[in-house]
């Protein structure tokens, strides 16, 4: 009877149980996430490390944590400094970023939505040469692009800097795919009171779509701020500066100003992480919510 037992039992078995291999799993994981967090800190760690220490801290031979005097001086002396205007090329930033942003939004949406749900002939033709837009370089329409500024007079201004980046055709392609996938019994409802398609546009979708306009708001925001190529070549005079183009000013043929440079980099990077920390679920939803339609 004791061997029929043993022969009918659950066979166990052999090497590692199922537990200890999802033990082992998760250990593994928990290893590999500690790696990703520790190598996506390290360089906000050397920023920080840097911009408060002195020019021999930073190129001593022998590396420490963190200096032994932390030199807090250093942001007084960052914005002190009469020949980079920091405070002016942040200044000009957040004005780019936020009327910038604010511009793509309201004609990449209002293309977007027309593209989507006006019914016009050439609507697809136009799309794909939107579309076909993003294929071109941005470097290529440089030289055209400043030629049209520079003969309205707009270089070295904030005009300059804002209006010619008002339209992009990335953002105006994902609202369109975007409104494709809005519900149309929300917008027929509105059409029923009366509302025109501007009304319907207005009124209905744009107050249901929040969350996606915070996604790309925040992305369009991160690209203005990011912004080198172009402010370089309008902004020809201190006043007109960015914050990148102000940073790039302390890497000279004579001399780098190593530790001003890492305390303006920490400085220009406070905004960007603030945003990202405050939109990142936007950022996903947003992700999501773009999928391509037919």
């Amino acid at each position: 009877m004791a061997a029929s037992e043993r022969t009918t039992g659950t066979p166990q078995p052999i090497g590692f149980s199922r537990t200890t291999i999802g033990r082992i799993g998760t250990v593994l994981r928990w290893i590999a996430l500690f790696i990703a967090v520790v190598l996506f800190l390290l360089p906000f760690y050397l920023i920080l490390r840097n911009a408060l220490s002195t020019e021999a801290d930073i190129t001593a031979p022998d590396w420490t944590l963190f200096p032994s005097d932390l030199q807090w001086g250093n942001i007084s002396q960052l914005f002190n400094d009469t020949e980079v205007p920091i405070a002016r090329a942040l200044y000009n930033s957040a004005v780019v970023g936020i009327l910038g942003t604010a511009g793509q939004l309201l004609l990449a949406s209002m293309a977007g939505y027309g593209l989507a749900r006006i019914p016009y002939r050439h609507a697809d033709k136009i799309f794909y040469a939107i579309v076909a837009t993003l294929m071109i370089p941005a470097a290529v329409t440089f030289i055209p692009s400043f030629i049209v500024v520079s003969s309205l007079g707009w270089v070295s201004s904030l005009r300059g800097l804002i209006i010619p980046t008002l339209f992009s055709g990335f953002a105006a392609f994902l609202f369109r795919q975007y409104f494709l996938g809005f519900p149309k019994e929300l917008e027929e409802a509105a059409r029923v009171d009366g509302a025109g398609y501007f009304g319907v546009f207005w009124r209905i979708v744009v107050p249901n779509s929040l969350p996606f306009f915070a996604a790309l708001a925040a992305i369009t925001f991160i690209g203005n701020w990011n912004s080198f190529l172009w402010p370089l070549v309008i902004g020809q005079d201190s006043s007109s500066w960015t914050i990148q183009v102000a940073m790039s000013t302390f890497v000279t043929a004579q001399t780098i100003n190593i530790h001003e440079l890492f305390m303006a980099v920490a400085v220009s990077i406070l905004p960007l992480v603030l945003i990202f920390a405050f939109l990142q679920r936007y950022l996903i939803q947003g992700v999501t919510q773009s999928g391509i339609k037919d």
